[in-house]
């Protein structure tokens, strides 16, 4: 049974990692996975962001009138990233989680690093073809290990040039896709219990209400100023999970 204080911790996590969202568009996994990896446990935070996940992005990858396309375009991309996250959960299973976690912190600082960097990327061009399934299977199972699908699927996708609604709506279904088969892999390993799974649905509620007021917000704040800062909070933040197991 969770604790008192993770009861606590896991409303206000899902709240802040909405409201990321709903500013930034995306961060909702990263943020609370990398928060709940320090106050809570890996294992537990991947399990529990299963379903504030889903939901958040199911709409995402239904809106915009592109799913044909982008199910025709990226489909190799799809597979190969499910197969991963499958196989991801099954390492997480037997896995120390504090070193997981650990990789966890060295992914979210290098994503920050590019991120705040923002250095020119060439587009795969025709190498997109056999580089997709490629990036896919990497990606799924680094995220099916670390639940953080951003290095290096996010960063690929984002170099191909997509334009911004047809980025939104792609990384929308690739998360739904990852998203659904990581949580199949957890089941099957015996990592999301009954109790995980209802504290998961329960985390959609402040997860979709900091979404609405981050979209709220986003109307008054610098969006490249809120970017800036919150790559630097997330590239510190990933700098703790890699240090925890060395000061214990």
């Amino acid at each position: 049974m969770p604790t008192l204080e993770a009861l606590i911790a896991i409303p206000a996590i899902f709240l802040l990692g909405g409201l990321v969202k709903g500013v930034a568009g995306i961060g909702l996994p990263t943020v609370a996975i990398a928060l709940m990896a320090v106050f809570i446990g890996l294992k537990e935070g991947i399990a529990l962001m299963v379903v504030p996940t889903l939901a958040t992005n199911i709409w995402q990858a239904l809106s915009g009138g592109r799913l044909r396309d982008i199910l025709q375009r990226f489909w190799s991309l799809l597979i190969a990233a499910a197969l991963g996250a499958w196989l991801g959960a099954g390492i997480l299973a037997g896995a120390d989680a504090m070193m997981l976690a650990a990789l966890l912190g060295g992914l979210l600082c290098l994503y920050s690093a590019i991120s705040l960097a923002a250095p020119p990327v060439p587009s795969p061009g025709r190498a997109e073809g056999w580089l997709s399934p490629i990036v896919g299977a990497v990606s799924g199972l680094i995220g099916g290990m670390t639940g953080s699908y951003s290095v290096p699927g996010v960063l690929y996708l984002q170099a191909l040039r997509l334009g911004r609604d047809l980025l939104v709506q792609t990384l929308g279904v690739v998360f739904v896709v990852f998203t659904f088969s990581l949580g199949a892999g957890l089941t099957r390993h015996g990592l999301m219990s009954p109790t995980i799974a209802l504290l998961s649905v329960a985390a959609t509620i402040p997860a979709l209400a900091g979404m609405a007021a981050g979209q709220q917000l986003r109307r008054r704040l610098s969006e490249e100023a809120f970017r800036q800062i919150f790559f630097v909070v997330l590239f510190a933040l990933g700098a703790w999970l890699m240090a925890r197991p060395l000061i214990g």
